[in-house]
């Protein structure tokens, strides 16, 4: 006979003439109620079912606690919530509200097969990492790690959740490419010290269109910048135009993607290019008459000075033909300040000064992207030993922005937090306490009457209820 064990009364520092005293019997609380409103997004937008259906489960039916679905939820809810390493989920497991968003039929874990493992009603890290450690090689006859993912299938995935986004095809779709440092602090394969970035690193390639992911390609750092781009622009330049064959492409990218073989693949596919050039004497020397106009200009208000040079321009050795060039002449307070883009666009298009500051330089949004995922999706919690298992951790935090660009998409349009990044919805929106009551009918969340932002949930939730018919 169980017999109930006197609880602990810890007594805190008084109010007045008022005891404050704390014990641990508030029943089922969970800090991160705010998560319902993603399992809502999920239901429109069908990401994490999608991304499941990646994985290849060779596992014995009659063996299975936890679907290939579940698992996946669970590592990406977790994910969003803040939660990034799989130790997290010895404690989640036992998280009602997590369950309930995974859509455990008992979220309360009353039911499982082994007796220390009720009241436990989500995975452990210890079955989370078979989604992980498994090479992408496997076969159905191997006797371990059994959850094996399609790797073609994933880079499929982010372009078709791309188009699920669009009622109709765009105008016109720019895909933006940059590479970016991923610190390792072990022996991962495939770590290789970078002189740019003073560190062992992985150099991952992103390609976004707007704030959408379309790849997430994990490298060595021992490659150059633009390494695989072409392969990876084909992909999904293919995939867009088989739903949408009439829409403009365009690339855009640094210098550090100013490559031969991608302009030329570009012009050879109908594909507009705007690329940074790196700067060299030729093409100082081209814009020496705009930058001594820029320069006379500051000299006379004291304040920063442009001017734009618009010209035809071949390299020595590695370009095959001229190209148009834009050069901007600009003068700071700390001297010159030169910079150059190459285009496919005519001057019909777009003239220099336009092409440069509102076309090139809206790439730099895209590095808000990349922040955003790397910091607080935790993109660099790139940790196991093998690069395989890394790049899947890679594509889980992929997933998890996807499902937190399509929150801010669908759910906080129209609001104050609508170009929110994730930590900052996370934080207001997401970490939202209450308790959790289960019977056999309903889940209750009994959310704190004190939250500051009711009005604003009241609205996502009209928004994601209201707003906008399923997509898929």
């Amino acid at each position: 006979m169980n017999t109930d064990c006197t609880k602990t009364i810890y007594e805190f520092q008084s109010l007045n003439t008022r005891k404050v005293v704390g014990t641990f019997d508030g029943g089922k609380i969970t800090s991160d109620a705010g998560g319902i409103l993603l399992r809502e997004v999920e239901n429109h937008c069908g990401i994490i079912r999608q991304f499941s259906q990646c994985f290849k489960d060779y596992r014995n039916p009659n063996l299975i606690e936890h679907t290939v679905d579940e698992l996946v939820a669970q590592r990406v809810y977790g994910l969003v919530l803040g939660y990034e390493d799989l130790n997290d989920h010895d404690t989640l497991r036992m998280d009602p509200l997590l369950a309930t968003l995974v859509g455990k039929v008992d979220p309360t874990g009353s039911n499982r097969v082994r007796e220390e493992d009720r009241g436990k009603p989500l995975a452990g890290k210890s079955t989370l990492n078979r989604l992980e450690l498994t090479s992408p090689d496997h076969k159905k006859v191997d006797r371990y790690k059994k959850i094996v993912l399609d790797w073609d299938a994933v880079n499929e995935l982010f372009v078709n959740l791309f188009v699920q986004a669009h009622s109709q095809a765009p105008e016109r779709v720019v895909l933006d490419l940059d590479a970016t440092d991923d610190p390792l602090h072990g022996q991962q394969e495939g770590r290789f010290f970078h002189g740019y970035y003073k560190e062992y690193c992985y150099l991952p390639l992103y390609i976004f269109c707007g704030e959408f992911l379309l790849c997430a390609r994990l490298r060595e750092a021992s490659m150059d910048a633009a390494q695989g781009s072409v392969e990876e622009v084909a992909r999904i330049v293919e995939g867009l135009r088989a739903v949408w064959p009439d829409v403009e492409i365009a690339v855009r990218g640094d210098s550090g993607f100013c490559r031969e073989d991608l302009m030329v693949w570009c012009e050879t596919n109908d594909v507009h290019f705007i690329l940074g050039v790196a700067k060299n004497p030729r093409l100082v020397k081209r814009i020496e008459k705009p930058m001594k106009k820029a320069a006379k200009r500051y000299a006379a208000s004291g304040k920063a000075s442009r001017e734009f040079a618009d010209f035809r321009y071949k390299t020595l050795k590695t370009w095959s033909r001229k190209r148009r060039v834009i050069g901007k002449a600009e003068y700071l307070p700390k001297g010159s300040n030169p910079r150059f883009v190459v285009t496919s666009y005519s001057r019909t298009d777009y003239e220099a000064r336009q092409l440069y500051e509102e076309e090139y330089c809206a790439r730099g949004e895209m590095e808000n992207r990349i922040k955003e995922q790397q910091l607080y999706l935790f993109a660099d919690r790139t940790s196991t030993h093998q690069m395989h298992s890394n790049q899947v951790r890679l594509w889980f935090s992929s997933v998890a922005y996807a499902l937190m660009q399509a929150f801010r998409r669908l759910g906080l349009v129209g609001t104050e937090m609508a170009k929110a990044q994730c930590h900052t919805i996370r934080l207001k929106l997401l970490k939202l306490g209450a308790q959790v009551r289960i019977s056999v009918r309903r889940v209750v969340l009994s959310m704190a009457s004190g939250w500051p932002y009711q009005e604003l949930f009241d609205r996502i939730y009209w928004n994601l209820k209201h707003g906008m018919p399923l997509r898929i």
